[in-house]
């Protein structure tokens, strides 16, 4: 009999969700524009190899070299001592004195004896000190003060010897090796000038790409966009190329819709006037108001047909002051009867298409006069972004009917996208105009316990 054992996941799919962990919270806490992006790919390799490269020559050249030097210093040093007691001296000690200074670059003084200077703190980092006193310790053994703080240029040794002190003063340069921080600093220096060379070149090259993507993002939203020389890398070239063909091709086809509706609407409201003026001739008024009245609906009708068809494309974005002309909304309202709250919040100058705006706004308004008794309209401006929101106190609509709702002709059982023509319009129109604006509308539960329009739309 045999037992299944549990096993638990491959490793490999351990070291995957690691990775992709890892992944997410870099992505994350990167930088999200292209620009800055690129100053990291650029920036991060040169600071990580000056710091490898310093580090390297920190801890093996300099130390290595400071090491011989201070070594080759305390060994001239135990030469002079060993000639001090091994060879009969003048009563001055002139000659091992000329011969030091000479010679070994060395000045010293043998003094009577006597006892050795406190020893005095010691710098923190200091390598000198300590290579120093490990080649004094090693190389002559007999107690000692050194002095590498005090003066600026020069290092104090003292060395207490059987019968005399001596004092030696050597120059710091022949202690350690000091070209270190000449080469950190060339080194530092020459690349502050390239990387500030490759950041100047980075930024020309990103331009174009920052110039296309705001004309990319106005064009979306309807606004004009000025004619721009295609510049920079190739690729970016020919995307700045694609991007006025495509323009060119999209106004195109504004230009032959609206020329063809043009013509659709003159030739249907020439049929209509025609009717409406065989309807005004006849004699029998009675028999003729119910013709009138389906010559007026389907005037309404071509009206909203075309409103929709033809969109706001054609309308010129302007500044526009949102908070008078939500309230010429309301008066407009008051005057056939009904009551609307209009408040507005923030900067109220924004840039947008004024009559599709307004169409947008109305025919929500309406849709909530049709079905609510109360109406509010709350709008703020502020973060880049104009909101809009139509509560009423209506019906409401189910959730899972707030998407259908937009779609032309569409009628449900409260005949939400009604509008005034009776075309299942009234929505559509309105969400294509916050689309055209680079916004969008979305439906939710109203405060007032109906439903709540809420138009963002970009500013």
């Amino acid at each position: 009999m045999t037992t299944a054992v549990e096993t638990g996941p491959p490793p490999r799919r351990g070291i995957r969700a690691a990775y992709r962990r890892f992944a997410r919270r870099l992505g994350d806490a990167m930088p999200k524009g292209l620009y800055a992006r690129s100053l990291i790919i650029i920036i991060t390799p040169v600071v990580v190899i000056q710091t490898v490269v310093a580090f390297v020559f920190m801890e093996q050249h300099w130390q290595t070299v400071t090491a011989r030097l201070s070594a080759a210093v305390v060994a001239d040093i135990a030469a002079i001592i060993d000639v001090l007691e091994t060879y009969p001296q003048d009563p001055d000690f002139e000659e091992i004195t000329r011969i030091a200074r000479q010679n070994l670059n060395l000045r010293i003084a043998v003094r009577p004896p006597g006892s050795l200077p406190p020893a005095g703190p010691k710098p923190f980092f200091s390598q000198l000190d300590r290579n120093f006193s490990e080649e004094i310790t090693r190389q002559i053994g007999r107690p000692f003060w050194i002095d590498t703080v005090g003066r600026s240029n020069l290092v104090e040794i003292r060395i207490q010897l059987d019968d005399h002190i001596l004092r030696v003063l050597a120059r710091r340069s022949q202690t350690y090796a000091s070209n270190s921080l000449a080469f950190l600093t060339w080194m530092v220096g020459i690349s502050a000038i390239l990387l500030t060379i490759a950041i100047i070149f980075l930024r020309n090259q990103i331009r174009p790409i920052l110039r296309l993507a705001a004309a990319v993002d106005d064009f979306g939203k309807g606004r004009e966009v000025p004619d721009f020389a295609p510049r920079g890398a190739r690729e970016v070239r020919r995307a700045t190329s694609a991007f006025h063909e495509m323009r060119e091709r999209v106004d195109r086809q504004i230009e032959q819709r609206t020329a063809m509706l043009a013509g659709v609407s003159h030739d249907l409201r020439t049929v209509l006037t025609r009717f409406r003026l065989q309807l005004a001739l006849v004699e029998d008024q009675v028999d003729v108001e119910p013709l009138v009245k389906d010559v007026d609906d389907m005037n309404r009708m071509l009206e909203g047909y075309l409103a929709f068809a033809r969109g706001d494309a054609d309308e010129e974005t302007a500044l526009t002051d949102v908070d008078v002309l939500l309230r010429e909304i309301g008066n407009d309202t008051q005057r056939s009867g009904h009551e609307v709250t209009i408040a507005f919040a923030g900067d109220p100058i924004v840039r947008v298409r004024p009559q599709g705006f307004k169409r947008c706004i109305t025919n929500l308004v309406h849709n909530a006069l049709r079905h609510g008794a109360h109406v509010n309209v709350t709008a703020t401006h502020d973060g880049g972004l104009l909101i809009v929101h139509v509560d009423d106190d209506g019906p409401g609509v189910p959730a899972d009917e707030r998407e259908s709702v937009f779609k032309p002709f569409y009628r449900g059982d409260v005949a939400r996208n009604i509008d005034e023509s009776g075309t299942g319009l009234g929505l559509a129109i309105a969400r294509d105009v916050a689309r055209g604006h680079g916004g969008d509308i979305v439906l939710g539960t109203s405060p007032l316990g109906g439903l709540r329009a809420t138009v963002t739309i970009p500013a």
